[in-house]
C-alpha cells in the first residue's frame, strides 16, 4: 500500500472522509476550530458541507488528504493559527508570537486504520504548511501516555504520533478531551 498525502481542494474527496451518510445530517465537518463559534452553532445540515466546498475553491485549502491509489482515506486540517478558533483560545496557550500554523484534526476513515495513514498524514500536513511558508506547526494532541483513546474523540491524535513526525513539547494547556489532558507540541520549519 503506497499512500500519498495531497492538498485538500477536491470537495467530493473531502466530503467522502468528512461528510455525513446522509445528506441533512449535522455532523462537525471539521468546522468547530475553524471558524468562529456563533457562526459554527448557526451552519446546520447541508449549509455545512456548502461551506466546506467553498474553502475547497478558494485557497489555500482546508488541509490535506491521504490517498491510498485513487481512494481519500484520511483528513488532516492544518491551517494559520491566526484564521482558526486557536487565535482566540483561553485553553490552549500561545508559546510565543510566531506566527505559526495549527494541525488540529487527523481523520482515517473506517476499514483503514493501523496502516500508518495518520502519520502520513502528520507529514503530509508538515509539508503542506512548509510550502505556505509556514515558520512552524503546531498540534494540541492528547497527552494519554499509554491509555486507550476513544476512536470519536482521538481526531486530536497522541502525543507519540507527534514526537515520532519530530514535533517537541511546546507547553501545557488547561484542555482536556475524552479525560486525557491535552498539550502544545511544536516543529520548528525555519
Amino acid at each position: 500500500m503506497t499512500i500519498e498525502v495531497r492538498p485538500a481542494s477536491l470537495f467530493e474527496d473531502v466530503r467522502a472522509v468528512l461528510g455525513p451518510k446522509t445528506p441533512g445530517a449535522n455532523v462537525c465537518w471539521c468546522l468547530s476550530y475553524r471558524i468562529p463559534s456563533k457562526l459554527n452553532n448557526e451552519l446546520r445540515g447541508p449549509a455545512r458541507g456548502e461551506y466546506v466546498a467553498e474553502l475547497c475553491r478558494k485557497g489555500p485549502p482546508p488541509g490535506v488528504l491521504a490517498y491510498d491509489g485513487d481512494e481519500p482515506v484520511g483528513w488532516a486540517a492544518v491551517a494559520p493559527r491566526s484564521d482558526t478558533a486557536f487565535a482566540r483560545s483561553r485553553v490552549i496557550p500561545h508559546v510565543d508570537d510566531l506566527p505559526v500554523w495549527s494541525l488540529w484534526c487527523v481523520r482515517v476513515r473506517p476499514g483503514h486504520r493501523k496502516r500508518g495513514i495518520s502519520h502520513a498524514l502528520i507529514a503530509g500536513a508538515v509539508e503542506f504548511a512548509r510550502a505556505h511558508d509556514a515558520p512552524a506547526i503546531e498540534a494540541y494532541p492528547l497527552d494519554n501516555g499509554d491509555a486507550k483513546v476513544d476512536l470519536t474523540m482521538a481526531y486530536a491524535g497522541i502525543r507519540k504520533n507527534f514526537e515520532r513526525a519530530g514535533f517537541a513539547y511546546a507547553a501545557d494547556t488547561t484542555s482536556v478531551l475524552a479525560g486525557h489532558p491535552r498539550i502544545v507540541m511544536r516543529l520548528d520549519l525555519r
